[in-house]
């Protein structure tokens, strides 16, 4: 891939708009978001996430042996590396802190640790990469922003390192990492991030309220079929109708059929992306979702497109009326207070559910999203039924938040020893098992028997419930090994393609806009960023990175 530039400054006005990604802490400030100022500019906005379960003292073990003499072959280096503000006990932060001590033995080397909101992360990286001044040998970088990091000749590819045998690094095996998520660790044939995050969406669900036969009886007589884990969007919307308006933690108040969050800001995009793919993506259109890959055409204003912001926006009723202003902690409480039957999310939550503070702890149920019995292919023109009365698309939605090495890195060997020792099976495998760290699953080696290679007893020695860890493991190994997978966007701009989805899926939601205008909006709006990054070129990376063919 040949190299591009574009102006630091268009970087900064798009990092400016950054949306937040899946990386939330059980304790305050684990995130920030952007929302329009009054002004029409941006403001950061120092969000919350999840604050009603306490993160726990679960920790991974300690792998690496102190090094001697020569063995310490970092010695004098100085490693920094740049990530979100989260603190100690906060998302994709925390980690660094737990393994510094263990790292700086090993190595000889000092791990320093940069904390920048999050809205200053993209832009702050960019300015050290484009001027080349190496301040930050690495970042624990969010999938989408390859397109950029990659196009620019800004990092290292890793393969040299990963294949190394040795033994000069911790081993971490890639094979370990299920298809969907390990796409995202490679571009353009090479590695390029070190398995740490694997982000995706699942639907959640208040499993105790499903197996009710009071509310099993109720819901057959309203709706002539048995309650079941909704199996598509319209089985998921008569449970939340159902449920609405019902006391559902015994605190006598009424609660939710679900919650969602609409902020600007707070990823709802994400959202949106995991929920339409079923009514685009089908087995005649696998990967036509962004764009055209003829002309780069936008095709968010498709009839499929069109109804699933319709279908979306019709289960808003379903939801306290506060969610059109929350961020994604705000949404996450409410589920884990007990106060909402049914959401879809990161599998943060599904972890946060079993720490201390839950009152869903062995309530939670989980599994792949819901689908549709019907799809438009964009590339046909039409719409096509569903195979076995359900399209469903796995998706790997979110920042899947892995380290990156920067080109201008002046210690790139004890930075890859750093990452490296973090993927490690031993120490990823308990991060799995904690919903404060931000590090959710997508290995085998997180799963259970016979799905992958763990076991029951290593969750419920995390403190989790075992029917909850059974539902948990077996959602994320369906949805990211799901035949159909929801293509992930990885070109330069995909930060302000994405805002602009963003903020036009929120005036849907606050009846500013009518699915319709919205979708034209955003297809108006990926139109100009298009035009200004260079069509031609953007179409060469769009078509490379989802192996599409010219």
């Amino acid at each position: 891939m040949r190299k591009f530039l574009f102006p630091i400054l268009s970087i900064l006005v798009i990092a400016s708009l950054v949306l937040t990604a899946c990386a939330p802490s059980a304790a305050p400030g684990g995130g920030e978001a952007a929302q329009p100022a009054t002004d029409g500019g941006p403001v950061v906005d120092e969000g919350q996430a999840a604050t009603v379960v306490e993160a726990g003292d679960l920790l991974p073990p300690i792998v690496a042996q102190p090094c001697e003499g020569e063995a310490c072959f970092c010695q004098d280096k100085t490693v920094t590396v740049i990530v979100n503000t989260a603190g100690e006990k906060g998302p994709i932060s925390g980690p660094f802190y737990e393994v510094r001590d263990e790292f700086q033995a090993a190595t000889g080397a000092t791990l320093e640790i940069v904390e920048v909101p999050f809205a200053e992360h993209f832009p702050k990286l960019m300015t050290d990469m484009t001027t080349g001044t190496g301040q930050y040998d690495t970042s624990v970088a969010g999938a989408w922003w390859m397109g950029d990091l990659v196009g620019g000749d800004y990092i290292l590819p890793l393969d040299e390192y990963f294949n190394d045998t040795s033994g000069k690094y911790p081993m971490w095996d890639i094979e370990d990492v299920q298809q969907g998520p390990r796409d995202l660790l490679t571009y353009d044939d090479k590695l390029y991030m070190v398995a740490n995050d694997h982000d995706g969406q699942v639907m959640y669900y208040r499993s105790d309220l499903f197996a009710d036969p009071a509310h099993q009886a109720a819901f057959k007589e309203a709706y002539g079929y048995d309650l079941k884990v909704p199996n598509t969007w319209q089985e998921f919307r008569d449970a939340a109708e159902y449920f609405d308006g019902k006391d559902l933690n015994g605190d006598g108040s009424p609660d939710d059929g679900l919650t969602m969050h609409l902020k600007v800001g707070g990823q709802g995009m994400f959202h949106f992306m995991s929920f339409a793919a079923p009514f685009v993506i089908g087995p005649d259109n696998p990967k036509s979702f962004w764009f055209d890959p003829e002309t780069m055409t936008p095709l968010m204003d498709s009839p499929g497109h069109l109804r699933a912001m319709e279908t979306l926006i019709d289960l808003v009723q379903f939801g306290p009326e506060a969610m059109m202003g929350w961020s994604l902690g705000e949404s996450w409480d409410h589920f884990l207070r007990g106060q909402a039957a049914l959401t879809f999310t990161w599998g943060d939550l599904g972890a946060l559910a079993q720490q201390e503070g839950s009152a869903v702890k062995g309530k939670t149920g989980a599994a792949p999203m819901p689908g549709t019995t019907e799809y438009y292919d964009v590339n046909a023109g039409a719409w096509k039924p569903a195979a076995d009365g359900a399209n469903k698309v796995g998706n790997t939605t979110g920042g899947s938040w892995a380290g990156v090495i920067s080109k201008f890195s002046d210690a790139p060997e004890c930075t890859y020893y750093l990452l490296a020792l973090m993927a490690t099976p031993e120490k990823s495998e308990v991060y799995a098992y904690r919903g404060w760290d931000g590090v959710d699953p997508g290995r085998f080696s997180h799963y259970l028997e016979p799905n992958g290679t763990n076991t029951i007893d290593g969750y419920l020695a995390a403190g989790w419930d075992a029917a909850d860890a059974e539902a948990y493991t077996n959602a994320y190994f369906e949805n990211f090994g799901a035949e159909l997978q929801f293509p992930y966007l990885r070109i330069p701009g995909t930060f302000e393609y994405w805002t602009a989805l963003d903020i036009h899926l929120s005036e849907a939601a606050t009846n500013q806009k009518t699915p319709a205008e919205a979708l034209q909006a955003t297809v108006d709006d990926f139109e100009a960023i298009t035009d200004r990054l260079g069509r031609d070129l953007q179409k060469e990376i769009y078509v490379k990175s989802l192996n599409l063919g010219e």
